[in-house]
């Protein structure tokens, strides 16, 4: 009998495989065929006829306030002359980003045919982490300063936090891109408890499942592998956590500061565990719900995405992984 269910299962998983295969040669086959441009080294590189012609082609970088003295001596200073520096070692070319902004593209085109690509547009923004991807309807901007790899000196003496240097690297650019589209295409109503928050975390992160499933897992929820690690062998105990306390229903506002929002930690007040855990904890257990709902669930992904908290929390089987 074990011989005859472990056959069932290989069989199962052979399967699965191969319909994978086939759906991702279905994807790579859209080839929404993006060109990056590289406005950064164009404006580093500008001279005065450079510039005049610039602002013709890309008139949204050149507020009308200031005049073409103000763009040249911009050009000229000292620390936009070396973030360019530092920006042209890290991605001296753009290829291999290119080419998974592509794939991005492509993952959104196959589940959103009414997806249209932006113009993609490289920049700098004075390390700017908080806006380190601007997405609109039309354009992508991409500031490549806030992904020099999350040692280095521009964020180190800037005295940036190590959990937020954690992830200005240039591994996490696409999985920035696909949070911005996440956070476009995910509906949420209200998020009044704990579990609204888990589960509008989770949509956004199971939709990164599925636009960019060749980044690891790791790099989709933003962890290093052994904080991912972490989570995956303590999984458990944070579900029966949030359980017995009663946190999932709760209303409390300094909740989602605790288990949601990017932290150093997340902070169950407990001496034991809090300073070994990755923060947004809160996420990762909304993003496991979200995957059992899916898995449990014959929904697409644009319906679930716009599905209440109470819908997938009700008819989800969610047991964490012991």
């Amino acid at each position: 009998m074990k011989n005859v269910i472990l056959l069932f299962g290989i069989i199962l998983i052979v399967i699965s495989c191969k319909k994978n295969s086939e759906l991702q040669e279905s994807i790579a086959k859209i080839n929404t065929d993006i060109s990056v441009e590289r406005f950064d080294r164009l404006f580093a590189e500008a001279s005065l006829p450079d510039l005049k012609n610039l602002k013709k082609v890309y008139p949204f970088m050149f507020p009308k306030k200031y005049s073409d003295s103000f763009w040249l001596a911009k050009k000229t200073d000292t620390l936009q002359v070396q973030l360019f520096n530092e920006v042209n070692k890290v991605f001296p070319v753009f290829n291999d980003v290119e080419a998974e902004i592509e794939s991005l593209f492509n993952h959104l085109k196959y589940y959103f045919p009414e997806f249209n690509p932006p113009r993609i547009i490289t920049v700098t923004n004075d390390v700017d982490y908080r806006n380190k991807v601007v997405v609109t309807d039309t354009i992508a901007l991409i500031a490549l300063d806030n992904y020099l790899g999350d040692d280095h000196k521009f964020y180190v003496y800037g005295n940036i936090p190590k959990y937020v240097r954690a992830n200005l690297k240039k591994e996490q650019l696409v999985v920035d891109i696909a949070s911005k589209y996440a956070k476009k295409y995910t509906y949420q109503s209200q998020k009044r408890t704990l579990l609204d928050e888990m589960i509008y975390s989770g949509k956004q992160l199971y939709f990164k499942d599925v636009i960019v499933p060749f980044k690891p897992e790791s790099e989709r929820i933003g962890y290093t592998q052994e904080q991912f690690d972490w989570a995956i062998a303590n999984e458990s105990y944070i579900w029966r956590y949030f359980v017995e306390r009663e946190l999932l229903f709760s209303t409390d506002s300094k909740l989602p500061s605790r288990f949601i929002n990017p932290a150093p930690f997340t902070k169950f007040y407990l001496e034991e565990i809090d300073a070994d855990s990755p923060g947004r904890l809160g996420q990762y257990i909304g993003w496991q719900i979200v995957r059992a709902y899916m898995q449990q669930n014959n929904v697409s992904l644009k319906d679930m995405l716009i599905k209440s908290t109470e819908e997938i929390f009700n008819n989800t089987k969610f047991k964490p992984r012991k």
